[in-house]
């Protein structure tokens, strides 16, 4: 079966996820200025290839700790019809639609908590999500992460788990990337495509020969 993988923040969405869920709350009174300023140099850190993945998770999700899933899934839905359905590449979801059409199974795999990610998802009608999975204890979230985190070689894992559930021969993958973050998994795909990708990134590609993909979107005015 072939797998048409795609990452999300800068990949298939103009912006991250992550930073856009601390705005969205912000925007609500949900968390003070200190959050963004945390989260902002978490994303410096993830720019820089440093990020600590646990310690990211522990700041994105804590305004959620002791809340059940379950009471904000109408407070996703606004997030994702008013931050992400704006954001969603034109050029991206025609390339999913390329993949369908030749009966390709579209992923998407991120580093992203599954929590925010699947507002994406959901919008793009991709039932397939790898995602970071924040730990809940009957159905309340503890701020903490479960499993392997979906990121750098952890995306490979990740996607190995899942084909072996799945019971798929993962002979044919294409991934689309735009972070040197996930040069691990770019390297394992028999197909890796670089989407707007970020310096070093970039420098990957040309040298190994990858296709770069200039995939821009206007960003909406702020309100």
């Amino acid at each position: 079966m072939t797998l048409a993988l795609f990452d999300l923040d800068h990949t298939l969405l103009e912006g991250d996820s992550d930073q856009l869920w601390a705005e969205f709350l912000f925007s609500r009174g949900l968390v003070g200025s200190d959050h963004l300023r945390n989260k902002d140099a978490l994303f410096a850190d993830y720019l820089a290839g440093r990020l600590d993945i646990h310690a990211a998770a522990r700041v994105v999700l804590g305004p959620l700790v002791g809340k059940r899933e379950q009471d904000l899934l109408a407070m996703r839905r606004e997030f994702g019809a008013q931050c992400i359905a704006p954001r969603l590449r034109s050029q991206a979801m025609a390339r999913i639609d390329w993949h369908r059409e030749r009966g390709h199974r579209v992923v998407i795999i991120t580093a992203t908590t599954r929590f925010v990610a699947a507002a994406s998802a959901e919008l793009l009608d991709v039932g397939d999500l790898l995602a970071t999975e924040p730990e809940l204890r009957d159905g309340i979230f503890t701020g903490e992460l479960t499993g392997i985190p979906c990121f750098r070689e952890g995306k490979v894992q990740r996607l190995q788990a899942f084909c072996a559930a799945e019971g798929i021969d993962s002979s044919d993958l294409h991934f689309y990337s735009d972070s040197h973050n996930d040069l691990p998994l770019l390297q394992h795909a028999h197909f890796a495509y670089a989407v707007t990708p970020d310096a070093i990134l970039r420098e990957q590609a040309e040298h190994n020969g990858w296709p770069i993909l200039d995939w821009f979107q206007p960003v909406p005015p702020r309100r």
